[in-house]
This record gives C-alpha cells, structure tokens and sequence, in this order.
C-alpha cells in the first residue's frame, strides 16, 4: 500500500471533480488538486469515498481551494515501456472537507 499518514491541508482543485462508480456499488469522486509549498508545487490525485462523494462533486469546483483532511499515501504509478521507470504518485483519501475559498464565477443557486 505504501506510506500512509494522517494529515490535512489546503489544496487547490485543478480540474472537476468526476463521480465513478467501482465495484459493489461504491460511489467515488476523483480529481486532482495542488498542494502548495514554500519551494516547489506537488499536485496530488484526490479521492473520496461514498456519500461524501457526491456532495463533493456536487458542490465544489475547478479553481476552488478546499480544507482536506484525510490520508496521503504514495502510489507507483506505471511508465512507458520505454523508460523503464515507475514514478510514485502522491493519492489524497479525503475524510472531511471545508471550503476554504470558493471560486468567484459560481451562481447563487
């Protein structure tokens, strides 16, 4: 599985959060968001799970800035053949999420 450790932090929503249905009837949502630091920027795939899913997708946005709370864990991503390489990717299992900053082009409906 990789290292896992608790943490939260604010991150950047860089694209729509998309719904996926996986096996067993699980509802998840997915999108990658950034991390901001003092020396360099590290985008990361975020994941949530269930009902919680729906209500992220449901109401946040690319260009969002959001409070994560959760587990990060490293993942070994695939490369081409041709590298020969595996890059480790950085996975966001969010348990709680609070707006941060919203994005100011959204309607008030």
């Amino acid at each position: 599985m990789g290292d896992t450790n608790h943490i939260g932090a604010i991150v950047k929503i860089l694209e729509s959060p998309k719904k996926k249905i996986i096996k067993n009837n699980i509802l998840i949502t997915k999108f990658r968001a950034q991390l901001s630091q003092v020396r360099q920027t590290r985008v990361v795939d975020i994941i949530v799970w269930g009902n919680f899913a729906n209500d992220v997708a449901k109401y946040y946005s690319a260009n969002d800035y959001i409070l994560v709370e959760g587990y990060l864990s490293l993942r070994k991503s695939s490369q081409s053949k041709a590298n020969r390489k595996t890059l480790k990717r950085a996975r966001f299992t969010v348990l709680k999420a609070y707006p941060f900053l919203l994005s100011s082009t959204r309607s008030n409906s």
